[in-house]
């Protein structure tokens, strides 16, 4: 039996965890259904959550549920009413990224998975307090062509067409952003050309484009 959209929403929430993206309650998963947008609800272990824990989100910022949204739902929501195509959004202070994004550096055309998220860079957005439309719209913005970004001395945020699409660019955002700082310890990388990054962008629409083994 397919999982419901909340039974994946917890799953996602606990491979983020599993795979060192998240530490205790770090970090909030959203994703997209016909009735509203489901998020991890603030301030509970993903390991302790329950499909009846997790809240749905309506377009006013209103929820549904006993428990409230996690403290980031603004940009979740935002993100998800400004791009239609987007259906999972995950944010994570993973090791790598949040160290980057404390620094306030945005990932160069470094290696040509940088293309992987939209462009030749990967942004970091300007810093504000965490859970305000402040920083939502910090994040909106870093966002524009992109599927991730580094949020100022705070940490990862990546998007996707599900949660599970969402997921595997906040994961390889993370190997990225530790690539890049291995590569500064080593003098620092030479970086991408436009032309090549454009190259790079141009191979990816047909590298990560469905797979039906066709």
């Amino acid at each position: 039996m397919m999982p419901s959209p909340r039974e994946q929403l917890i799953q996602a929430a606990r491979a983020m965890a599993a795979r060192g993206l998240a530490a205790g309650t770090s970090g909030n998963v959203s994703l997209r259904t016909q009735g509203g947008i489901l998020i991890t609800p603030s301030a509970v272990p993903y390991e302790a959550l329950t499909p009846e824990m997790i809240p749905l989100l309506h377009e006013d910022g209103s929820h549904e549920g006993p428990y409230r949204p996690s403290s980031e739902w603004r940009f979740h929501l935002d993100l998800h009413l400004s791009r239609p195509e987007i259906g999972g959004v995950v944010h994570h202070h993973a090791p790598h990224t949040t160290a980057l994004a404390m620094a306030r550096r945005e990932i160069p055309p470094c290696h040509y998975m940088v293309a992987r998220f939209g462009g030749g860079n990967v942004r970091c957005a300007g810093y504000a307090l965490f859970g305000t439309a402040e920083l939502s719209a910090e994040v909106v913005k870093a966002l524009e062509g992109r599927t991730a970004c580094l949020m100022a001395s705070h940490g990862g945020l990546a998007v996707g067409r599900d949660v599970w699409a969402a997921l595997a660019a906040a994961t390889e955002l993370e190997v990225l952003a530790q690539h890049y700082l291995l590569s500064l310890a080593a003098g620092g990388p030479v970086l991408l050309s436009e032309a090549e990054i454009t190259a790079a962008l141009t191979q990816f629409a047909t590298a990560y484009r469905p797979n039906t083994g066709a």
